[in-house]
């Protein structure tokens, strides 16, 4: 469920997870609707009906290509919502609905708009979990996009994050904590994660690797020392652009200083 004054998410900001992922997987986004749906409809033939078209559906998704499937998911979806319509009319009903009503919202595709009417009934992180689970990108930090999204970050930054991060997965520990630290402030682009590389792939010492991460993190009289350093080594072009915060001279500085 919600925190305390938690707003939910509207149906424009969940929209943006299937947007970006060629590889999106409906089925799975519906059979996990399913899992936290079905089992709060409290009216037996509801709950069963529920449980029958979200089968069928799932079945369809992952063999997009059988027509007969499709011509079942289609009457199943019909029946669900046909049956919640009889209840709502039913002067003798006292079952909500509400739950079957967001289903048959899933099971006609419109994942967004189902997320958000869900929400505040099943809560934000099990929905999140689900539709970045979606993704199936590879090479993707799925518990780290987790955080970054619960932590308020846009989608697409967060996706993007999570993804330039999976992929240097390799990197030493000390590298991907301050690759971490950045994606969580919102500061990781590109243009890092190439400066970060350099320094994954100059094979540092335990020293000049703890040397290096407190370069990364602007310790100014570090950076004046390794700045000097690389000036008496006739490298001042490099001194001159550490100083003026150039990530891509850190592997360079870490690796001149003596030990």
């Amino acid at each position: 469920m919600h925190a305390a004054g938690q707003t939910p998410h509207p149906a424009e900001w969940w929209a943006q997870f299937p947007e970006a992922s060629e590889r999106f997987d409906a089925a799975l986004v519906v059979d996990g609707f399913g899992d936290l749906l079905v089992r709060r409809i409290a009216a037996p033939l509801l709950r069963q009906e529920a449980r029958l078209a979200t089968d069928v559906v799932v079945r369809w998704l992952n063999k997009p290509g059988s027509g007969e499937l499709e011509t079942w998911a289609h009457a199943a979806a019909g029946r669900l919502a046909d049956t919640v319509r009889r209840f709502n009319e039913s002067a003798t009903s006292t079952a909500s609905t509400e739950e079957a009503e967001i289903l048959s919202v899933v099971l006609r595709g419109d994942y967004a708009e189902a997320a958000a009417a869900a929400e505040p009934m099943v809560g934000f992180m099990p929905l999140l979990r689900l539709f970045v689970t979606s993704l199936r990108l590879e090479y993707f930090d799925i518990p780290l996009t987790l955080r970054l999204l619960d932590a308020g970050q846009h989608p697409e930054q967060a996706i993007r994050s999570g993804f330039l991060i999976g992929k240097y997965g390799w990197w030493p520990s000390w590298l991907l904590k301050v690759v971490t630290e950045r994606a969580l402030a919102g500061t990781l682009d590109p243009s890092t994660i190439s400066a970060l590389d350099r320094c994954a792939y100059a094979e540092l010492s335990p020293f000049q690797a703890r040397l290096a991460r407190r370069l990364l993190d602007g310790e100014t009289d570090l950076i004046a020392t390794a700045a000097q350093r690389l000036e008496g080594l006739g490298e001042k072009d490099a001194a001159q652009r550490l100083r003026d915060g150039d990530l891509e001279t850190v592997a360079l500085a870490a690796r001149l200083v003596p030990l």
